[in-house]
């Protein structure tokens, strides 16, 4: 039994039940590529189970790429509230727009021609939705294949054209081959996560890298990623970002819009009217700007 074999038999048994994983409903078992997209946008930056409660009430308002075209921004950031990164929901939105105008890719290169498609979203539709051979690296597959393939305790993005042309050799060739990230996805949840659980880990016997934590000689870094280089205003406990999160809550619980005087106490207990009046004006600057709010008169709406 090879590599991907044994790979794809634990997953059988133990993967997770995913709700964008169902969706088998086209020719040769392939997957819904909207459905396939909506997932993988959301999961940029958003942890599983938070995702989960968004995807299916996502589908229920816009279950096609025609009817999510034809939303409105405000239609579509509503939807999205709560799940952050709110500029996502947009995105994904003109995606829509392009393929409604262009037609569904049908390679991973068109895929990554769209606005809005980067290497690893068009490789994970190529490989989930088309069954392609194609090797989507993102973190955590980086860290599993890079296990082991290569016995590399902590890979790094410079080992990924090196996992590709192994994952091709070896685990890719497969019958499966597009379950292959899924079950590597899941072996990550499961154990192979920043500290491995290599005692209990299915593939400890198949793995370079197991043998390396075993022997308890393996130094794990504090981070295994760069840090995310973020804007944090003076005297704020968190980065601009989660501000800016809670001033498009505010506004989207405001149906009738919410002032600007009254915006910077709503989002920020601490506020000071004279050190952060500048600070608070940028944020909703950028939010009007992204086409996440408008201003009429001295009101915010979404």
């Amino acid at each position: 039994m090879n590599l991907a074999t044994r790979l794809l038999h634990w997953y059988d048994r133990h993967g997770r039940d995913l709700p964008w994983r169902g969706t088998r409903d086209l020719p040769a078992g392939r997957q819904d590529p909207y459905r396939i997209l909506v997932s993988e946008i959301m999961l940029q930056q958003t942890q599983v189970p938070r995702v989960l409660l968004f995807y299916t009430k996502w589908l229920r308002r816009f279950p096609s790429w025609k009817i999510l075209a034809q939303a409105s921004n405000a239609d579509v950031i509503r939807a999205w509230a709560g799940l952050g990164y709110n500029r996502r929901a947009l995105m994904l939105r003109d995606i829509a727009r392009q393929i409604i105008k262009n037609g569904v890719p049908k390679t991973e290169e068109a895929w990554r021609e769209l606005k809005g498609i980067g290497p690893y979203t068009a490789a994970a539709l190529a490989s989930f939705s088309l069954h392609h051979r194609a090797f989507p690296i993102d973190t955590n597959i980086r860290r599993v294949a890079g296990r082991l393939l290569l016995g590399h305790p902590f890979p790094s993005p410079r080992d990924d054209d090196r996992l590709r042309r192994l994952a091709k050799r070896s685990t890719l060739n497969a019958k499966r081959s597009f379950d292959v990230p899924q079950a590597l996805f899941d072996l990550a949840n499961a154990n192979c996560a920043k500290r491995p659980t290599c005692v209990t880990c299915p593939m400890r016997k198949d793995c370079p890298a197991a043998k390396k934590f075993l022997s308890g000689r393996v130094r794990v870094p504090k981070r295994t990623t760069p840090k995310a280089n973020e804007t944090i205003h003076p005297g704020k406990k968190y980065p601009d970002r989660i501000y800016r999160g809670r001033i498009l809550k505010r506004i989207h619980e405001s149906p009738g819009g919410i002032s600007i005087k009254k915006l910077g106490p709503a989002i920020d207990s601490n506020f000071d009217e004279i050190h952060d009046k500048t600070w608070l004006k940028n944020m909703v600057g950028r939010l009007i700007k992204d086409q996440l709010v408008i201003k009429r008169g001295s009101r915010l709406f979404v």
